[in-house]
This record gives structure tokens, C-alpha cells and sequence, in this order.
């Protein structure tokens, strides 16, 4: 006898698809941690760097694992792995990610202006246990990036992009956009504080902390709140 399954409720409904965009921003925002705002900066010509990320997003818990090299002047190339759980439902809904980015900057400088633009592709396995059905969603994204450097060594980020999101049948394309800001406190320390957000939702707001452990080498943290959910994240990088 073939067995039948309970309609997912909206409000599960609702949940899953604040865990995706959650999921989903994580593989796209491959700035320089704790940031969500990108820079207008690439890895040298084979450079590399490897970087861990532990997050929270309201009730959504998850990892990632990123790969860049600059694989030609100016020309920066990524791979983000992440696996995401979200308990706002029971059973809980298992999110895995792979995410695959370019970053062209040709306009870069020590100060004053510097200037490129990223594309980004994503998709996100979801296993959802409350229904039967698992599904992908795929994303792809193009982002204006911009940084303005002092010579303070302050730095202001500006990102202006768009994105489509094809889940279950349903395509949404939204624009988004971002702005961040650097501070150093001494050699070792750096502030960082950020707005960012899309088309139809209210902007997000964190600030974090940067500390360079040796050459190289990064340690991070940051905390934020936005669209009545709060969202942290802690992190390591090398860069080599």
C-alpha cells in the first residue's frame, strides 16, 4: 500500500527558505572573514589560501571549507564546501553546499580606488526531513565590487549585484548590495563593521574582529543581527 505523507506546513515552508538564503550567502560571500562585503582585491598569481568557517544563523548551524588561488594576474578563482542543519523544524532539515566563484580585479591600487566584479555559482542539496522530497537549490550571482583605501589604512568596501535563486520550480532574482568598513587597531588588530542586504528585505548589520596570528595567518569573529534573527560566525584562514 503506497503511504502518504502530511503537506508541509507554511511555516516549515517559511523556515527552510531562511535557512537556504542563509546557506546560500555564506557560499557567496567569499570576503575576507569575518566580512560579508567583498574587497577589490585578489590573491597574487599563485598565491593560495585555505580558510574554516563555524556559523549560526538563527537556528540554522553549519561549516565551511573554501579554496582560492589566484590563477592569473588579477584573476582570483574559489571553491566552497558547507554543510548546514536547520533545527527551526522537527526533524531537522540537512543543507549541503558546493559553491564555485571567480573574481576579476583589474583596477587595483595600495590607495585610493580599486575595482572589479565576481561571479558566483551555487548549489545547495537540501534533505529535508519533515517532507519526503529532497531537492537543489541553484543559485547564480554578479557583483560591481569597489574599495576605497586611506592612507590610514582604513578601508571602505562597496558591493552592488544581482542574483537568481531556482528552487523547486520557482525562479526569484533579487538585487543586492553591501557596504563595509576596516578600522586597524595596532599591527596585529583590525575592526570591522558592515551593512549588507537584497531586494525586498531589510539590510543585515555586524561588526567583527580581525587578528593576525603570524604571516599569513588570520583569526576572526563577528556577530550580527538583521531581519529578526540574529547570525554569528567564527573563523580561521592562511593565506600562502
Amino acid at each position: 500500500m503506497r503511504r502518504t505523507h502530511a503537506p508541509t506546513r507554511a511555516s516549515q515552508i517559511a523556515a527552510l527558505y531562511l535557512a537556504l538564503c542563509g546557506m546560500a550567502a555564506t557560499l557567496h560571500a567569499h570576503a575576507e572573514a569575518p566580512m560579508h562585503t567583498d574587497d577589490a582585491g585578489t590573491l597574487g598569481q599563485g598565491s593560495m589560501k585555505i580558510e574554516g568557517v563555524i556559523s549560526r544563523d538563527d537556528k540554522t548551524r553549519g561549516a565551511e571549507l573554501i579554496f582560492g588561488a589566484g590563477v592569473a594576474p588579477h584573476l582570483e578563482a574559489e571553491v566552497a564546501l558547507a554543510h548546514g542543519r536547520d533545527r527551526s523544524m522537527s526533524p531537522s532539515s540537512r543543507l549541503n553546499a558546493v559553491g564555485w566563484g571567480l573574481k576579476w580585479v583589474p583596477l587595483q591600487n595600495d590607495a585610493g580606488w580599486s575595482a572589479g566584479a565576481r561571479l558566483d555559482v551555487g548549489n545547495t542539496r537540501v534533505r529535508d526531513n519533515a517532507t519526503p522530497d529532497r531537492f537543489t537549490e541553484r543559485e547564480f550571482a554578479v557583483t560591481a565590487l569597489a574599495s576605497y583605501r586611506l592612507a590610514s589604512a582604513q578601508v571602505l568596501h562597496l558591493n552592488a549585484g544581482h542574483k537568481t535563486v531556482k528552487v523547486q520550480g520557482v525562479r526569484q532574482r533579487a538585487a543586492t548590495w553591501a557596504a563595509g568598513y576596516e578600522i586597524p587597531l595596532g599591527d596585529q588588530w583590525q575592526l570591522t563593521a558592515e551593512v549588507y542586504g537584497e531586494q525586498r528585505s531589510k539590510p543585515d548589520k555586524a561588526v567583527g574582529v580581525r587578528y593576525a596570528i603570524a604571516d599569513g595567518l588570520k583569526a576572526s569573529a563577528a556577530v550580527g543581527r538583521g531581519n529578526g534573527r540574529t547570525f554569528s560566525q567564527v573563523g580561521v584562514a592562511w593565506e600562502f
